[in-house]
C-alpha cells in the first residue's frame, strides 16, 4: 500500500510541473460529425512548411480533403488554450484552504 501512494503522488507532481504538449481540439466536426481531430497538426505543418513556401489556409485545407465549410471552420478557427487553462487548477486551491 505505501509504495503505491508515493508513486502516484510523484506522477501527479510531475504532471503539474510539466505543461502538456498536446492540444485539445475537438475530435469531430460539431455540425456534420466528420473526424477532424487528427488533421490539425497536419494543417499547421502545411501552413508553416517553410515560411516562404508555406501553403495558404485554403490550399492546406483542400490538401487535407476538407471540402465542407463546417469542417474547415473547426480546423481553421481552433485556438490552443490548454496552457492558459492550466493556470486554473482547482486542486491547488483546495489544498491551500
Amino acid at each position: 500500500g505505501r509504495g503505491k501512494t508515493s508513486g502516484r503522488r510523484k506522477r501527479q507532481r510531475q504532471q503539474r510541473e510539466s505543461p502538456p504538449t498536446e492540444m485539445i481540439i475537438p475530435v469531430r466536426c460539431f455540425t456534420c460529425g466528420k473526424v477532424v481531430g487528427n488533421l490539425y497538426k497536419k494543417f499547421i505543418a502545411l501552413k508553416n512548411a517553410g515560411q516562404e513556401e508555406g501553403y495558404e489556409e485554403g490550399e492546406a485545407l483542400n490538401m487535407l480533403g476538407l471540402k465542407r465549410y463546417c469542417c474547415r471552420r473547426m480546423v481553421m478557427t481552433h485556438v490552443d488554450l490548454i496552457i492558459k487553462l492550466l493556470n486554473y487548477n482547482s486542486l491547488e486551491r483546495k489544498s491551500s484552504i
